[in-house]
């Protein structure tokens, strides 16, 4: 049975119908490099209910790390030579990231895939998670991990363009904060495009 305004339906609706995919060049047009080939990655967009509605999981990168140390983002990265696919890729990266069981997941769908700046073309695979998850952070990715309310990253009017020089040239990219975290770049601009198929 169909619940009224249930957010699960509302988000399997908005995974229906042609959408371009996004990338971090869309607010830097001129900036684009040109045709290259892109590393295929995946991340998980996990959805869990929770009593006043439903909550994102994102991590804290780890402040060690080589590659983008203490930004937000999702569980997720490059896809393996082991892994059967995208959603594979995406589940196996949430599991050792955040400790999250593979089999307890029910994969909702696929959001067209999002280009960095870095040369990766990801995937966002959105799963519905178990209200039980307790998140085991790998200590040695990630520093934390912490539910956002969906209803705070579905909002459009909540997003704002903000600009950093990067390499030498002035970029702007989207944020959405949230308490004491920085959402910005990819995670921003992924979580904005679904923001934008979530309105009626």
């Amino acid at each position: 049975m169909t619940v009224p305004n249930d957010p699960f339906d509302r988000l399997h609706r908005a995974l229906q119908g042609p959408v371009q995919p996004s990338s971090d060049f869309d607010l830097n047009l001129a900036l684009h490099p040109g045709p290259r080939n892109l590393r295929p990655a995946a991340v998980l967009v996990g959805l869990m209910p929770a009593p006043d509605g439903l909550r994102v999981v994102l991590t804290k990168r780890s402040a060690q790390l080589k590659h983008h140390p203490g930004q937000i983002a999702f569980p997720g990265g490059k896809l393996d030579a082991t892994d059967p696919s995208l959603v594979a890729a995406a589940l196996r990266e949430a599991h050792e990231e955040v400790g999250l069981d593979p089999s307890s997941v029910e994969v909702l769908g696929i959001m067209p895939a999002h280009e960095t700046v870095t040369g990766f073309n990801i995937t966002p695979v959105l799963a519905r998670l178990p209200e039980t998850f307790r998140p085991t952070p790998e200590t040695g990715e990630v520093d934390e991990v912490f539910f956002t309310p969906f209803s705070h990253l579905a909002d459009p009017a909540r997003y704002r363009v903000e600009h950093r020089i990067w390499g030498g040239q002035r970029r702007a990219y989207y944020t959405v904060p949230w308490g004491p975290y920085y959402i910005w770049g990819a995670t921003a601009r992924i979580l904005r495009a679904l923001a934008e198929r979530m309105q009626p």
